[in-house]
């Protein structure tokens, strides 16, 4: 193996070792094109083949969409109309061809619309271009049958949209908009069926959105019909509902998006005969994440996902609508302050709704995983972080640092296991990765000035797999790799650091396996006071602030995960072991500004000490199922505000 710099992309065109290359940049786009978008799954390894790629973009301030959209040509660049449905914004989604960062690199004025962009989907998974989008002057019309009163949206994956919980006095479905933004089932992905993409058939699944340009749309009226054709003596066979419109896994007895639409807004049933709040009565808009975004858990997808999904439903309520959206997904890396481009465009779409649209999040199920370090480094000062990468990972791993505006001083040494000679340091504004023979990357480090992401800058550092079922794929050593920050600068620094989300999503198989952070001194023998920071431990890995980083924007609300039946009288009785807690009940530590460590509020998601999780409903109708985790706190917040609203 080699120490290298970063190739020259070649999609993008960007030298990405020339200086300054990677500043303001996301470091993400930039691994991407070093691996050839082999973590993104691209077919054949053939990056030339590409035509579009999908990215966030985040504006200057007093520019929006509609400048964006006006200054630039629809060959190089294309956003779904619905952002104009919303005048003013500053994010929004977009597809972009070569063309666009030739602009990019050589257009001042491009550069003064534009203040930061971040890469999407995995590229294979998804429909890359549009089929309506918009151009130069354009007026799009708000669609019609839009939902009045008190609504819930939900963007999951999996909501069983002809379970009976979800209906009417009536007997008609709540789901008054259903939009799947997949083309297509199956794919690239380890345990997918035969590795096929099955192409979806728009008179079953739906027409495509206009607004959106891409996945399938269902009405209630359609769903209602369909429902009725394969009803018998009163029953409605659910599973035939679900092969008609090609919605397979909703076969499967557990799907986490319609037990979390269940808890938001399902009536009482046999778990709770007297519930029949407003929430159970309330209009239905839901998105369902393509499974490429459930079967992802780092969350790479996320952003341009989520944000489609969030326009999808506002332009689907009318302007009078009060609209309650649950999004009960998450990460573990990020900024943690709000800033990432997600974020600040969710809190932008809820200041731009004037208080109509509230957004509820969970606050993250990996209190107890060793996935965040925090320190604050005096001059002079070091700390060794030990990362254990797992055998048989058959996804990439990441790990991000995260430092505060104007933190100078401060290099980062990589060493992989038991290769003390492949050692690398590096300061701010430097970059590399380590090549096979072949030129491939094993892992690399990125370490910018600043960065896309967030406030601040991250460096990060990201491994290939340590498994895979291609001999030619490149693999990274499994084992404890050792990073190493040292202040050499005058001023303290105070850092943390985040190991991204790598688990496997329910109901799947990917081959993924969470990675964590060691260190003899931290606590893992179990014992009561063992569950929380305790002080003068001297580890710098901490629980206080594991977090999820889709749930510390200003204007939505994360909730945190306590037990409906306390166990003691102990305050630690109170919490889901797995959620962070609120208030904080770690010691006080040096802190980058605005960091987010505790949740807006608490709601259960676990009976009791011994009996994990809630009950809701299961995929078919009259089921119930267990599914413990934050993602069930989020939609009793949610529940909560629609009762408020009705």
């Amino acid at each position: 193996m080699s120490w290298k710099p970063l190739p020259k992309g070649e999609f993008t065109g960007i030298d990405w070792s020339a200086p300054g290359a990677i500043d303001g940049m996301d470091p993400y786009l930039a691994w991407a094109e070093a691996d050839g978008f082999m973590g993104y799954h691209v077919h054949g390894r053939e990056p030339e083949k590409l035509k579009w790629l999908p990215i966030v973009i985040g504006l200057h301030e007093g520019v929006d969409v509609r400048q964006l959209v006006n200054a630039t040509a629809t060959r190089w660049l294309r956003v779904p109309l619905a952002y104009l449905l919303v005048p003013g914004l500053r994010h929004c989604s977009a597809r972009v061809s070569r063309e666009f960062f030739r602009h990019w690199r050589q257009d001042p004025a491009l550069r003064a619309l534009i203040e930061r962009f971040e890469l999407g989907l995995p590229v294979e998974q998804l429909p890359l271009g549009l089929t309506e989008f918009c151009t130069p002057h354009c007026r799009p019309q708000p669609p019609r049958q839009r939902v009045r009163g008190p609504v819930l949206g939900v963007i999951d994956g999996g909501l069983a949209i002809a379970n009976a919980a979800f209906l009417d006095h009536r007997g008609r479905t709540r789901v008054r908009h259903f939009w799947r933004q997949d083309n297509f089932y199956g794919g690239r992905w380890p345990g997918s069926p035969d590795n096929r993409r099955v192409p979806l058939d728009p008179r079953r699944a739906g027409p495509r959105p206009p607004d959106l340009g891409y996945g399938h749309e269902l009405d209630r009226e359609t769903i209602d019909r369909v429902r009725a054709e394969y009803a018998r003596d009163g029953q409605v066979d659910e599973d035939a509902v679900y092969r008609y419109f090609q919605l397979w896994d909703l076969a499967r007895p557990v799907n986490h998006g319609t037990h979390v639409t269940g808890l938001a807004t399902a009536p009482g049933g046999p778990l709770d005969p007297g519930l029949n709040d407003a929430a159970s009565r309330s209009a239905i808009v839901a998105v369902q994440l393509d499974w490429a975004n459930v079967l992802d858990t780092s969350g790479g997808a996320m952003n341009v996902s989520v944000l489609d999904g969030l326009l999808y439903i506002v332009s689907r309520c009318a302007a009078d609508a009060d609209i309650v959206v649950n999004v009960s997904w998450g990460t573990l890396a990020g900024p943690h302050d709000g800033s990432s481009l997600l974020e600040a465009a969710m809190d932008e779409l809820v200041d731009k709704l004037g208080g109509r649209l509230r957004i509820t999040l969970p606050g993250g199920n990996g209190y107890q995983s060793r996935t965040h370090a925090n320190a604050a480094l005096a001059p002079g000062e070091s700390q060794a972080l030990h990362w254990r990468v797992q055998p048989d990972d058959h996804t990439q791993s990441f790990l991000e640092i995260w430092l505060p505006d104007g933190a100078e001083g401060l290099s980062l040494s990589v060493a992989p296991p038991d290769r003390p000679d492949q050692a690398v340091t590096l300061t701010q504004g430097q970059s590399g990765m380590w090549a096979n023979a072949q030129g491939l990357p094993i892992w690399s480090l990125i370490y910018p000035s600043s960065t896309a992401l967030g406030r601040g800058t991250c460096a990060l550092l990201v491994l290939e797999c340590t498994a895979s079922h291609d001999p030619e794929h490149p693999l990274a050593p499994c084992g404890v790799w050792t990073v190493t920050l040292r202040n050499r600068g005058r001023t303290p620094v105070v850092f943390d650091a985040y190991v991204e989300r790598d688990d496997v999503a329910l109901g799947v198989n990917t081959g993924a396996r969470q990675s964590y952070l060691e260190d003899a001194h931290y606590d893992t023998q179990g014992n009561l006071n063992g569950w929380v920071d305790q002080p003068g431990n001297p580890t710098a890995i901490r629980r206080s602030g594991v977090f999820n980083s889709l749930s510390t924007g200003q204007h939505t609300i994360s909730v945190g995960g306590t037990r409906a039946t306390d166990s003691g009288a102990q305050e630690l009785a109170r919490f889901a072991r797995y959620s962070p807690q609120r208030p904080d009940p770690g010691p006080a530590r040096a802190q980058r500004p605005g960091v987010k460590i505790t949740p807006e509020t608490l709601a259960a998601c676990d009976s009791n000490t011994a009996l994990w999780g809630v009950r809701g409903v299961g995929s078919l109708s009259g089921s119930t199922v267990r599914l413990a985790g934050t993602s069930s706190s989020a939609p009793k917040e949610a529940r909560r505000l629609l009762n408020g609203l009705g």
